[in-house]
């Protein structure tokens, strides 16, 4: 393979100049999740480079079996998310800051208290999980037309750019996640519906799933994390003059504009 910090260095090039480059899987032979999570890794380093920006939580991607299929695996992903990420409800978000950018409507987890796998169950999961959260998530791909396979999203912060988060952290004991319904909406019209059953089947579920891969890397789900725990619909493009409202039920609502 070729070395991770050369591959990161292209993908930072291509988010800075708004550029996208050809898939890695088409330009680098042989290229493993493994390999793949290194180039993330690098990736971060150079995002976080002199700048006090630390990982708040993580984003889980194909957490949908269509997806999965779509791509032909048979896993999830993730991708940490970095506080200078993140916006409050109502943000204002520019288009030419990004490059082919789409919107996904989630169910974000807060975690009472830290949660290291291997061997955590969906069980476990849920009782770390202190508070759920209506959130929006800014897709976009730093490779060209999106042409991307599991190797290519991961490397490329599981083709995560923003987070949008709704103005309060709900309790969730008594909520059934996986039965809460969601309507997303452009300009006041419906553009997709789904349920927190989508992802994996219970958005704690998910939140397993990450604490049992970071542990292969030796990491651990601390308390405070947020975790989106992945698309509850499929993701659809935005542009400038775009006004985006997620309701969540027991969740409530969230907003992005671009400008």
């Amino acid at each position: 393979m070729t070395d991770a910090s050369e591959l990161a260095r292209a993908l930072f090039d291509a988010r800075r100049d708004r550029k996208p480059i050809p898939p890695l899987s088409e330009t680098v032979d042989g290229l493993t999740i493994a390999d793949a999570y290194a180039v993330q890794r690098a990736f971060v380093e150079r995002l976080r480079d002199g700048n006090d920006t630390p990982v708040v939580g993580y984003k889980l991607g194909l957490t949908s079996k269509p997806m999965q299929e779509l791509l032909g695996v048979d896993q999830p992903d993730f991708g940490p998310v970095l506080r200078s990420m993140v916006h409050d409800d109502g943000a204002a978000l520019a288009v030419d800051d990004l490059i082919q950018p789409k919107i996904e409507a989630e169910v974000g987890l807060v975690l009472d208290r830290d949660l290291r796998g291997p061997g955590v169950t969906t069980w476990q999961a849920a009782s770390a999980v202190g508070g759920a959260i209506a959130v929006l998530e800014v897709v976009d791909s730093r490779i060209e037309d999106w042409r991307i396979t599991i190797v290519d999203t991961i490397a490329d912060l599981a083709s995560s750019a923003a987070i949008v988060m709704a103005p309060r952290v709900v309790p969730v004991a008594g909520i059934d996640l996986r039965t809460i319904g969601m309507v997303i909406r452009s300009g006041g019209r419906v553009q997709a519906t789904g349920a927190g059953a989508a992802a994996m089947g219970d958005p704690a579920a998910a939140v397993a799933w990450l604490a049992n891969t970071l542990a292969t890397f030796d990491v651990a789900l601390t308390a405070g994390d947020v975790i989106m725990t992945g698309a509850l619909h499929a993701a659809f493009p935005v542009a400038a003059g775009d006004v985006i409202r997620a309701d969540i039920d027991r969740l409530g609502s969230v907003t992005a504009r671009f400008v």
